[in-house]
């Protein structure tokens, strides 16, 4: 049974976790199949958006096998070795062209809710729970920390990190890390209403925002300006801004291109 399976979906990709036995942890197996499925799906050009989620209803993804026999596993680090597949995946994630959309079928702890944490949009069943219990452990989110930084409030997330206690899918809401909660029956209805919102939309438009706004996260004010600003003739020189002008005076549907 392969961990991680891939399938196109019309303009959509999906991208599934498949380790239902283990609650979809992630070892350096799986780890490696996903790096090897995202770049396959950013170098699709009839993909039009990423779909990541877990097997079954139980969970998303428990986060890194942390069983003590299981080769391989992620918490086992080379230090000859610079990179890691759960690294790699992260930062693949991180510059992904294509928007990622998590469906999170089930329970997303620790590396699974770095990744719901990574995604551009969360869609989360109303029965899970998400959370970082690596102080249970002995350790603490470590490879996590960078994306939870960004999307979760600073007192909450340090709470969490310290207590290891999770939140319910209502509290991940409130707070902002997942954009849409449903019922498990519902899931994929939202799901398809989301998609329905994203695969009409530029390609171009979506892949220099998405490039934009990481950017200029990491930057101070004045030089995220400047750096909108040389964004710009970038942008409205491309063939699906042009597209997008000209359908718009005349009251028709674009056909966009992606360039």
């Amino acid at each position: 049974m392969s961990a991680v399976l891939y399938e196109r979906r019309g303009p959509a990709t999906w991208i599934t976790i498949n380790r239902p036995k283990y609650r979809n942890a992630i070892d350096r197996e799986a780890a490696g199949m996903l790096c090897r499925f995202f770049q396959q799906a950013i170098d699709d050009d009839q993909c039009m958006a990423i779909v990541l989620t877990g097997s079954g209803d139980e969970a998303f993804c428990a986060g890194g096998d942390l069983r003590v026999d299981a080769e391989g596993s992620p918490v086992r680090v080379d230090i000859a070795r610079p990179l890691h597949p759960i690294v790699d995946l992260f930062k693949l994630i991180e510059t992904c062209t294509k928007p990622v959309v998590a469906r999170v079928n089930g329970h997303a702890m620790g590396a699974g809710f770095g990744l719901v944490c990574a995604a551009d949009i969360a869609i989360c069943a109303d029965h899970v729970k998400l959370g970082a219990p690596e102080t249970k452990r002995g350790f603490a989110p470590m490879i996590i920390m960078p994306h939870m930084l960004r999307i979760v409030p600073r007192r909450r997330l340090l709470e969490m990190c310290i207590t290891g206690e999770p939140w319910s899918a209502a509290e991940a809401m409130e707070i902002g890390i997942v954009n849409y909660i449903a019922p498990s029956a519902e899931l994929d209805d939202k799901l398809a209403w989301m998609l329905g919102r994203i695969v009409d939309k530029s390609p171009t438009g979506i892949r220099l925002g998405k490039f934009a706004f990481h950017g200029m996260a990491d930057m101070p004010l004045k030089e995220s300006l400047d750096f909108a600003l040389a964004m710009m003739p970038r942008m409205l020189h491309s063939e699906d801004a042009r597209e997008g002008l000209r359908a718009f005076f005349e009251k028709r549907k674009p056909e966009w291109t992606g360039n």
